[in-house]
Order: structure tokens, then C-alpha cells, then sequence
């Protein structure tokens, strides 16, 4: 029987070194090689999921097929991959101290004492050995933070003890640390390197592979020299350079033979990689021609990384026209009927995303009737498509004083609200929806059917009738004017299966203008760009090339 294999990533001497580009290129290079791959990420703070962060301090937040609210890091695991991942690919030390507290209270524990181990440690292990339940060959585990954070110490205790329940031939830890590059000195230093790793050995964890973080590769001597002090394999420490597009990633590493060595430590079946996608993807990013300029005018853009996926999405978008994407972020709350024409001029492209409350929602508001009025393509997404709802009510239906009930709720045309009842797909049931419930427990989550209509911008776009995309909203269109809307030229042209939900809206006679309800950023990847994004781009192609006459 077919054992899984467990990969467990560490990061040292400081965060955001790229724990989870790398695993995500490892895994992709596995699967190269005609393994199944799957990744976890483990994150050390207390919130059970990222779903109430600020995506302003934390980033965006991923959301799987079966609704969990996940780290922004399965994104790129599922762009790499191009495999859907679930709620058991990522755990927090709340989600693991809420399951253990909540076995205590039921007396699973037989009235014994709960402690950090072996309990918390033990529900760790059940939690990344659940990754072996589909017989995958390989299980890459991500342990987020860096070494040397009390927080990380009870994840760093689990697959300690992991290695020794299911052996040094199923285990293998790979040790991401920064390698810097002193200027005056004309030099790589290592001795931040050799700290991280007394750091981890310190806690009984010898890594087998490390991973230099570097501006330049490591040289030979070099890497030498931390192999000596590290009491690794000389050729187990490989250099992770920065790479100016994140898909360059698999091939670098490829070339430095990360994955033949961990193949060879692992014991996996000794398979050439077929690089030919990968190497076709990097050839096209060396050959784009022209550019189109996307305006995100959103509220969370102090920090990029809380659209993560849109940007990457636009990304792909580009590689599926052979153009350049030139994003720039604007904030809404800058919009105003004043400003809005200097801010917005130069834009091929308008895309209003997601978003929660109401700070800066009158600037997007502003923004869809600016590119409505001047035919600018337009791409709304969750927010996006209700802020078009409310400007096209105010201003083309004569729905005057028209919000969103999360924003007034005493707004004479509530075109937004929240629908008291509801099918929950996932449920396969008929749901009543409180408005006073956790705020979780308020939201359509996950992926949900959606039927389009034929004549529609969408079906062109999707090639067919039925599809399924990922939500995270609690407001809904209300129903109640989707008559006047229609009357006023506004076309519904995708609805929930039922008929009861707005999931898609365009603007018949102007050259692109689509808002969505889901967040189909989420569903693309590289090499296969998500329908809508390509034919986004399409459109800002066009515009440009109509603006340049």
C-alpha cells in the first residue's frame, strides 16, 4: 500500500521569506514528476480562521470550494498545484485549541488534565496526517511564523514527534533562512543561517535541506561553508534567489536540483519532471507585447497582498492576450465627483472588488458611473457588483436615495439587503440567515451553482451554461427591483439555479461592463486563466487600441 510522504517547511531569522512560494514551486516540480501533491498550511495565531482579520494587517483571504475561510498562502498553493484544496488544508492554534477545548467539554478526555502535549501536540499530528486519508504521495506541510516564536513551538513539537511515529523515510524538513548580502562587506552572511538552525535543533529538529533566501545564489564555497556548520549534506543547501515573476520559481529550483534531492532523501519513484508547461509559461512572460493599465480602486490598497489573487488573476488575464498588465491601486476613498476624472484618467480597465462596511463605498460608487458613462470596461466583483446595482439605481433606474442595506439601513430602496432565507447549497437545504449570528455563520461561503443566460458577455466568456464559483458575501440583490433595473436596461444575465439570486450583471450596449457575485479570482491560475479576466483584458486591449487611434 502506498504510504504518504511528509514534507515539513520551516522559516528562520525573520517572516515573509517565502515559505509558501517555495513550497507551493516545490510541490509543482513534484507533480511534474507524475506525483499527487497536497499542501497544509499551518498558522500560529489564535483566530480560528482568517475570516474576521483586517485583510489590511493580514491580506486577502482564500476561500476553498467547501467554504473555509483559509491563509492567502492556498492560493498560490491551488495556482501552482491547479488541485482545489479544502478547510483540511489549513489549521490555526485556534482552530486546534477550539477542536481540543471543545472534546474536554464533551469529556472525550475522560476527565484527565489537557495540556499543550500531548493533547494540543496530538491533535496537531491528526490534523496533517488527515492529508494521507486519499493515499497522496506527497504531503507538503507549511509551518507559518518563524522558529523562535513561542507561538510556533507546539506545531514544531507535532512534527517532531511525527518523525519519530512514522520514520526518517516518510519525513523529510526542509529549513527556509535568510542568507543576506552585505554591500560594504561584499559578501553573503551565514551566520544568521546558523543561529536559525541551532535555533531548530535546539527544539530536536535537524533539517535535512536548506533553503537559502538570497538577492544572488549562494556560492559553492559558500554553501559549503553552512553545510559544514549546519551538519547538512553538501548538496542539501540550494539557493532561493528572488525572481522577478513568481513563476519562475519551479524552473530555479529545478535547476538548482531541489526536487532530485529531495526525490533521493524521500525514496520516491525516480521520474523525469516534464517542465514543458512550465517552460512555456516563462517564455511567454519574456514575450509579452504592449500593456493595458487596470485601475483596482478598492480600500484595502496600503496593502497589496489583501488582493492577492486579483492581482495575480489580472496576471493570468494578460498571459491569456499576450499583453503586459499594469495594475494600479487606487484608493476609493480618494473618489469624489471632483476628483474622480484625474484620478481615473489614463485606465483601460476599471475593477471594483470585494469588500466589508462602508468606508469608501461612495468612491466606488462614483468610480462604476465614471466608467459606465465613459465606456471604460468595467469588472465588478462582490462589492463591486453591488456598488453597480446602487449607481445604476440612483442614476439610470431614478431609484433615488438607493443603498445597500449594510450601509443605511433606513435607505428609502434598499437594492441591497440581506436576505432572511435562503438555500444553502452546501446544505441542500432551505436556511434561515440572522442577521445577529456570528459573522461567519451570516455568509454565503464557498462554491455555489450559477446559470447563465446565453446571449450573455459571461456564457461567451465560459463557453457554456452551467458553472460554479466561490463566494464570501452576506447581501444579496433585492429581488423586489429587479424589475425596475431591467425596465431600466440593467440584464441579469446569471442567476442561482433557483432563479432567487443575482450572481451576474452586464450593461447591454456598452463595450464591456460585467459585475459578479462570487470571486472568481480565486479559480485562476497560469495556466488556465479564468474566463472572465481574459476576456477583461480583451476588452482593455481594445480600448486601448481604440484610445491610442
Amino acid at each position: 500500500m502506498r504510504e504518504t510522504k511528509f514534507i515539513f517547511i520551516t522559516g528562520g531569522v525573520l517572516s515573509s521569506l517565502g515559505k509558501g512560494m517555495a513550497a507551493a514551486s516545490l510541490g509543482a516540480l513534484l507533480k511534474t514528476r507524475g506525483l499527487s501533491v497536497t499542501i497544509q498550511k499551518l498558522d500560529p495565531y489564535i483566530n480560528v480562521d482568517p475570516g474576521t482579520m483586517n485583510p489590511s494587517q493580514h491580506g486577502e483571504v482564500f476561500v476553498t470550494d467547501d467554504g473555509a475561510e483559509t491563509d492567502l498562502d492556498l492560493g498560490h498553493y491551488e495556482r501552482f498545484l491547479g488541485t482545489p484544496l479544502s478547510q483540511k488544508n489549513n489549521y490555526t492554534s485556534g482552530s486546534i485549541y477550539y477542536s481540543v477545548i471543545s472534546k474536554e467539554r464533551r469529556g472525550d478526555y475522560l476527565g484527565g488534565t489537557v495540556q499543550v502535549i500531548p493533547h494540543i501536540t496530538d491533535e496537531i499530528k491528526l490534523a496533517i496526517c488527515g492529508l494521507a486519508e486519499n493515499k497522496t504521495d506527497v504531503a507538503i506541510i507549511e509551518i507559518g511564523g518563524t522558529v523562535g516564536d513561542i507561538e510556533s513551538q507546539p506545531f514544531l513539537e507535532a512534527i517532531r514527534q511525527l518523525r519519530g511515529d512514522l520514520g526518517k523515510d516518510r519525513c523529510l524538513f526542509i529549513h527556509l533562512t535568510l542568507v543576506p548580502y552585505l554591500a560594504a562587506a561584499g559578501e553573503h552572511k551565514t551566520k544568521p543561517t546558523q543561529h536559525s538552525v541551532k535555533e531548530l535543533r535546539g527544539i530536536g529538529i535537524h533539517p535535512d535541506i536548506i533553503l537559502c533566501r538570497c538577492e544572488t545564489p549562494v556560492s559553492r564555497e559558500l554553501k559549503r561553508k553552512i553545510a559544514l556548520f549546519c551538519d547538512v549534506d553538501e548538496d542539501a543547501v540550494f539557493s532561493s534567489v528572488d525572481v522577478d515573476n513568481i513563476y519562475k520559481l519551479p524552473l530555479e529550483f529545478y535547476e538548482e536540483g531541489l526536487d532530485q534531492k529531495v526525490a533521493i532523501m524521500l525514496r520516491l519513484p525516480a521520474r523525469n519532471a516534464d517542465l514543458a508547461a512550465w517552460k512555456k509559461l516563462v517564455a511567454l512572460l519574456g514575450d509579452l507585447k504592449g500593456s493595458v493599465t487596470i485601475g483596482i480602486v478598492g480600500k484595502y490598497v496600503s496593502l497589496k497582498e489583501a488582493y492577492k489573487s486579483l492581482h495575480e488573476a489580472l496576471v493570468h488575464g494578460g498571459l491569456a492576450n499576450g499583453v503586459e498588465v499594469v495594475l494600479k491601486y487606487i484608493n476609493s476613498e480618494d473618489v469624489a465627483p471632483d476628483t474622480v476624472r484625474d484620478i481615473l484618467s489614463g485606465l483601460d480597465g476599471i475593477l471594483v472588488p470585494g469588500g466589508f462596511g462602508d468606508r469608501g463605498v461612495e468612491g466606488k460608487i462614483i468610480t462604476v458611473g465614471y466608467a459606465r458613462e465613459n465606456d471604460i470596461p468595467f469588472f465588478g466583483i462582490c462589492l463591486g457588483l453591488q456598488c453597480a446595482v446602487i449607481e445604476f439605481a440612483r442614476n439610470v433606474a431614478g431609484l433615488g436615495g438607493a443603498n445597500s442595506e449594510e450601509f443605511d439601513t433606513e435607505a428609502e430602496h434598499k437594492v441591497i439587503y440581506l436576505m432572511t432565507e435562503w438555500l444553502d447549497h452546501h446544505k441542500n437545504a432551505r436556511v434561515k440567515r440572522d442577521k445577529y449570528s456570528d459573522k461567519g455563520g451570516t455568509m454565503r461561503l464557498g462554491a455555489y451553482p450559477c446559470t447563465l443566460k446565453e446571449e450573455s458577455i459571461a456564457f461567451s466568456a465560459y463557453g457554456r451554461k452551467q458553472i460554479g464559483e466561490r463566494h464570501r458575501h452576506r447581501y444579496e440583490v433585492n429581488n423586489v427591483y429587479r424589475g425596475p433595473l431591467e425596465e431600466a436596461g440593467m440584464f441579469f444575465s446569471g442567476l442561482s439555479p433557483d432563479g432567487e439570486l443575482v450572481e451576474i450583471i452586464e450593461l447591454p450596449g456598452h463595450p464591456w461592463f460585467l459585475g459578479c457575485q462570487f470571486h472568481p479570482e480565486f479559480k485562476s491560475n497560469p495556466m488556465n486563466p479564468h474566463p472572465l479576466f481574459r476576456e477583461f483584458i480583451l476588452a482593455a486591449q481594445k480600448y486601448a487600441n481604440r484610445a491610442g487611434l
